[in-house]
């Protein structure tokens, strides 16, 4: 039986450079580092006991009782001064897994992530539908924050995020910043959604469009006079359209894509490549701005 608690495996992994890092019975923890999945050295073997102890070290009561219903959970998880994580937790086997996604303790800058200038002008956008799209651990929602903390330094506007789980924090600077946690601050992202727009924002950040109902919100907010950023799941910026699309039924199809056509800014398709060393990861973009042309 191992004696490490979660912080011990998280301030190792962190000290490696991992982005994310697994627990799991019957192996050592395991972090990846630059897309590598790789033992964490000094750890034993874990065993039920171990990985359900550790769920236990983070998740408060409610959090417990939903992962006990659905069986999986995602939350923001913190150790003061050290690191902020996004996890998942989840049953297999009948045990817990839990899985952490390193968060930088600050936003980067749009400048120090290579993100191209024509993306970084977006922030100056009066309105609009601004799409980030990549797989999953491409830097979505770090690009999207760098954005958003532009924003806030620069503009004096009214910023809604709504998040699943809530991943960077902002304090108010020129803009006021609200963030919402879907699960505890609202029920789902359509419901947050349709609440937003009462709630007399300038600029909404929708964590990901996952379902009809939410991105039909998300054009309807846009299509109203707010900036709406948010992200999606695809490899490509061209193929994005046809994704949202294809979401909707055959006889809503015509009119989702006068809508789009209306509303849409830019989709901006990242993925992380090695760089030249081999040593880390570095963004690399694909922008689809939207003008007459595409429009059409």
């Amino acid at each position: 039986m191992s004696t490490a608690s979660i912080n011990d495996i998280l301030i190792s992994a962190l000290r490696s450079g991992a982005s994310d890092v697994h627990i799991t019975v019957g192996i050592p923890p395991k972090m990846r580092v630059n897309g590598k999945l790789m033992t964490l050295a000094g750890f034993e073997r874990l065993l039920p006991e171990d990985t359900q102890r550790m769920g236990l070290e983070i998740m408060n009561e409610r959090q417990k009782e939903i992962l006990s219903r659905r069986g999986q959970f995602d939350m923001a998880y913190a150790i003061p001064g050290t690191g902020r994580f996004r996890v998942n937790l989840f049953r297999q086997r009948g045990s817990i897994a839990i899985v952490l996604r390193v968060v930088a303790g600050q936003v980067p800058s749009a400048k120090s992530l290579g993100i191209p200038d024509s993306v970084i002008d977006l922030y100056q956008h009066p309105r609009g539908l601004v799409l980030v799209t990549g797989p999953t651990g491409s830097g979505k929602s770090t690009t999207l924050a760098s954005i958003i903390d532009l924003i806030n330094n620069n503009l004096e506007q009214h910023i809604l995020t709504l998040e699943d789980p809530i991943e960077f924090t902002y304090r108010h600077h020129l803009s006021i910043v609200n963030q919402r946690e879907i699960g505890i601050d609202s029920d789902s992202y359509a419901d947050a959604l349709r609440s937003a727009l009462r709630e007399d924002p300038d600029v909404i950040l929708v964590g990901e469009m996952r379902d009809l109902e939410t991105i039909s919100t998300a054009i309807t907010a846009a299509e109203t006079g707010h900036l709406v950023f948010s992200t999606l799941h695809t490899i490509g910026a061209a193929s994005t359209v046809d994704r949202i699309i294809d979401v909707f039924p055959p006889h809503q199809q015509q009119q989702i894509r006068f809508q789009l056509a209306n509303v849409l800014d830019a989709v901006i398709s990242q993925q992380l490549l090695p760089s030249i060393n081999g040593r880390e990861r570095v963004a690399a973009f694909e922008v689809l701005h939207v003008n007459g042309a595409v429009r059409n």
